[in-house]
């Protein structure tokens, strides 16, 4: 039997135009947000994409978007011509943005923000921005996108690489944002996120040491759950097309 790649062509659509409608919405909406006059961080230095949670909004935005453009394809080709070329390609380049970029680092958003948010919420989001950014608006940029992730996990067999190469794309990925973070410090003398302004220079190499070292077993937890989700589902959901996705 082969593997079950997918819950349907037509529910991956439109599952897909959907999330991508959202992620378009709220990223549209963020950045119309009047916030440059009273928040800080958005009129200093690197704007809005100094900060992770606006550089997530971006990725999955153009991931689920690629994601109803491959849809589309599939479902308009005949399967045979999906198999190479463009399409082929397309396919791949979705699979491995998921698994080794969107999946961690929006998981990593959803986790460290919230940790810190209920520890100490001055250290990561202070009370003065639920006057400037509203409830929905962090809400959409912090909790919905874990069950929309988890959605994606569930709607298609997501074809990993190997560790080796998904685990080195995503440390390029974080230690290129770690450069970022010190660069703004560098040019602008102020830190992205409030808590690294509380920290001694031991303090701060440990915080970033070990977010960044959670990475790993979050790009571990996406794989887990993938098989999980994907060795149940190639016994239990018959394999109706290829085309929803290699």
């Amino acid at each position: 039997m082969a593997p079950a790649t997918g819950r349907g062509p037509k529910i991956c659509l439109l599952a897909h135009l959907m999330i991508f409608a959202w992620y378009l919405f709220t990223l549209w909406t963020n950045c119309s947000l009047q916030t440059a006059d009273r928040h800080p961080g958005v009129r200093s230095y690197g704007g809005r994409w100094k900060y992770l949670t606006f550089i997530n909004l971006v990725m999955q935005t153009i991931f689920f978007g690629l994601a109803a453009a491959v849809d589309v394809i599939h479902m308009v080709l005949p399967v045979k011509q999906t198999r190479s070329g463009a399409p082929r390609i397309l396919a791949e380049a979705r699979d491995f943005y998921f698994t080794a970029l969107s999946f961690p680092i929006c998981t990593f958003v959803f986790a460290s923000f919230w940790t810190l948010y209920i520890y100490n919420r001055e250290l990561v989001y202070p009370k003065y921005l639920d006057d400037i950014i509203p409830v929905w608006m962090n809400h959409a940029l912090h909790t919905v996108i874990l069950p929309l992730l988890l959605m994606q996990t569930w709607l298609q067999n997501n074809k990993y690489p190997s560790r080796l190469k998904g685990i080195a794309v995503l440390a390029l990925f974080v230690v290129l944002y770690l450069l970022w973070v010190l660069w703004v410090h560098h040019v602008s003398d102020i830190w992205v996120y409030p808590i690294m302004a509380h920290l001694g220079p031991g303090g701060l190499c440990l915080f970033l040491g070990g977010a960044s070292l959670t990475m790993v077993p979050l790009y571990l937890l996406g794989e887990k759950l993938n098989y999980m989700i994907w060795s149940t589902a190639e016994v239990l959901i018959p394999v109706q097309t290829e085309k929803c996705l290699e």
